[in-house]
């Protein structure tokens, strides 16, 4: 079969289309010169390999040899991979809410010779239906329209940028006070679902930063009520069908209220934001099912996700043998086959039914407690907890015999850089030795593998990294190397986070606008240099480098960190407060900036019980390292956070510091209790 340029490309999702009858072009130079030689409109398609409905589209229109021809003679085609071009994806994104009010993947857009935007849309079904043009006509129309009425089709151009030009403007100041955190607290929890947890109807996502937000507000303010609508959404999340419950793990959203139905595709980003919240949720509540998840998901990346070089692939797919879902779906008599005696408690537990629970089959859900189904099958809740314990197992073991759902192994620096934050937390939980591990595997794999003169690069794929790296990418990395500096502070490390958060500030940083772009001022020149505010699936690069800027300042005490820190929590605090479903990790920031950052240091932690209580504590406004060596604690003592702290080896030492103000040392578990 011929195939045309994709076939060059290492992106999953464009090897994906490489077979295509279209013509399709990378975005590269050669397309976007091939397009104003010939003063051809541009396609531009956009979407992700784990992505169903770009799938669909692939398969109806772009395999269409018809449609294909159509396209060939009236467009320069380019496929776009977003997770490896999110600022393309993110312009575009932009062009298309501000005309649809929505968006998402496939996203479609046709564009002038010179990049401008006249027509955007996403999924397309190839003939008129589902209320939306069909792609065959709509490509004919609009091929006519650019050799018809060229001057129509560039004014309509000319006002799609006046308009995303707009959406760039720079935000008003707002002071930063308590009442930010209050009115945005309230303001969110009117969004809540309060019978199924989350925020609105279907379809649901997860949500994570805006969940970790209302924990802290809870402990600020000290009303329950915020954190009990957090800690259901937890649950129902946990025993619903978006969580895999055999092999860990979260799919990306819900496409019913429940949290039952998934969509299928498991994003690395997910599985990363996700252990974070359940983690602080374990340590309010010592509740073991929050514990389960965070060790079951680490576990799936760890089993599933990770590279022979220690690295952390993108995604799953939803789709198996064509069919979404497939790997994860269960009959009752296929159950019944595998666990034999066993299999009535075990459907009991997960609602297996003869019917299933979608398109006659079972997504495995916690419909009962242990203690309702222990009693109706007559066990004891050890002996249930040994069934099902075992029946997981064997189910698991059964479905890695089926069809693997294809897996996206390129790497990203930021996504990863949120999964190695993501195991530290579990570390801190669990004290288990492999999180931690695959934490430093990472970090040393970014390092050596992804960073070149100085510079990050975005994406690493069958031994190669490329594109220069995004806002995320830097701001991510950053936090998360402060994350491991507090587990297994290390100079070298911590001079790897400033190196990165000093690059930010001299090629992202706007003054006059008091945010980051998200793209760097050496990066190719596009249609708008946009600024990423919103936290939404991913959390926004100014809201993590808020954060991690606030705690590099603490531990630096070098002020340049702190202003920028200010700079963009002032600037943004307004809109938070008003729109606190788009800001959940800004909040964060805010909150730990207001409350003022509790620097706890533990030197020696031979008092495992100590370390052990300190680790498991819920102290989100705290920065807290533990130092395991004098020798370790000498390379750090000209750090202003570690001057004047002495170790010894005889004991474990916690210093206790606030708003520059330090305790003197202890070294009971009582004394620290009463610190803190």
């Amino acid at each position: 079969m011929a195939q045309n340029r994709l076939a060059q490309e290492s992106s999953p999702y464009l090897l994906q289309h490489a077979s295509n009858p279209v013509d399709w072009y990378p975005w590269c130079e050669d397309a976007l010169k091939k397009a104003r030689d010939e003063n051809k409109p541009i396609f531009l398609s956009i979407g992700y390999s784990a992505c169903h409905w770009c799938h669909v589209m692939a398969h109806e229109s772009f395999e269409n040899e018809d449609i294909a021809k159509v396209m060939n003679e009236n467009f320069v085609n380019i496929k776009v991979d977003r997770e490896e071009r999110p600022d393309i994806d993110d312009i575009y994104q932009k062009a298309c809410q501000l005309t649809t009010g929505g968006g998402g993947w496939p996203l479609s857009i046709f564009l002038t010779p010179d990049q401008r935007p006249f027509y955007v849309g996403t999924y397309f079904p190839p003939l008129d239906g589902y209320g939306r043009p069909g792609f065959g006509s709509l490509i004919r129309q609009l091929a006519q329209a650019w050799k018809e009425k060229q001057g129509d089709v560039e004014a309509a151009a000319s006002n799609f940028v006046n308009s995303l030009k707009a959406t760039e403007s720079v935000p008003a100041n707002s002071r930063l006070d308590r009442s930010v955190l209050d009115e945005a607290a309230m303001n969110l929890l009117t969004m809540g679902d309060f019978t199924n947890g989350g925020f609105g109807q279907a379809p649901k996502f997860p949500n994570s930063a805006n969940l970790s937000f209302l924990l802290r507000y809870s402990k600020l303010s000290k009303i329950s009520k915020f954190q009990e609508f957090v800690l259901k959404t937890l649950t129902k999340m946990a025993n619903g069908g978006i969580y895999d419950q055999i092999g860990g793990g979260f799919h990306r959203y819900a496409t019913d209220s429940k949290w039952l139905v998934p969509h299928f595709e498991k994003m690395l980003y997910d599985n990363a934001l996700l252990p974070v919240v359940y983690a602080e949720a374990y340590q309010i509540t010592k509740d073991s099912r929050y514990l389960e998840v965070v060790t079951e998901t680490l576990r799936y990346v760890i089993n599933e996700m990770t590279s022979p070089e220690g690295a952390f692939y993108s995604a799953q797919d939803a789709d198996s043998e064509g069919h979404e879902g497939r790997y994860y779906l269960w009959k009752k008599r296929d159950i019944e086959n595998i666990l034999g005696g066993d299999a009535d408690p075990f459907c009991l537990m997960y609602d297996v039914t003869d019917g299933g629970n979608f398109e006659g089959q079972t997504i495995l859900n916690k419909s009962m407690g242990m203690r309702a189904v222990a009693s109706s099958t007559g066990k004891s809740e050890s002996e249930l907890f040994e069934v099902v314990r075992k029946g997981k197992m064997k189910l698991l073991e059964e479905r890695k015999k089926r069809t693997h759902p294809g897996r996206d192994e390129k790497i990203l620096v930021g996504w990863n850089s949120l999964m190695i934050s993501s195991f530290l937390h579990g570390y801190r939980i669990t004290q288990d030795a492999a999180f931690a591990v695959a934490a430093e595997n990472c970090i040393r794999f970014i390092e050596q593998k992804m960073m070149k003169e100085g510079e990050l690069l975005h994406t690493y794929k069958d031994g190669t990294a490329k594109l220069r790296a995004y806002l995320d990418d830097y701001a991510y990395l950053v936090n998360a190397i402060v994350d491991y500096f507090e587990i297994k502070p290390s100079k070298r490390y911590l001079e790897i986070a400033k190196r990165c958060a000093d690059y930010m500030l001299e090629h992202f940083w706007d003054e006059n606008g008091r945010a980051f772009y998200f793209t760097a001022d050496n990066h190719e020149k596009l249609l708008v240099r946009t600024k990423n505010i919103y936290d939404l699936s991913l959390p926004s690069g100014n809201s993590v480098a808020a954060s991690a800027f606030l705690r590099l300042y603490h531990i630096t005490q070098e002020r340049r960190y702190l202003d920028v820190s200010v700079k963009i929590m002032e600037s943004l605090s307004g809109m938070a407060a008003e729109n606190p479903f788009g800001f959940g990790q800004l909040l964060n920031a805010i909150y730990i900036y207001l409350i003022k950052p509790m620097e706890i240091t533990v030197l020696n932690y031979s008092n495992k019980e100590l370390w052990s209580f300190l680790q498991n504590k819920f102290l989100p406004e705290s920065i807290l390292i533990g130092v395991e060596s004098k020798e370790v604690l000498g390379e750090l003592q000209q750090l202003p956070f570690f001057a004047g702290k002495n170790f010894d080896d005889s004991k474990t030492t916690v210093y206790v510091c606030k708003d520059f103000m330090c305790s003197l040392p202890v070294d009971t578990l009582q004394e620290v209790e009463k610190l803190l």
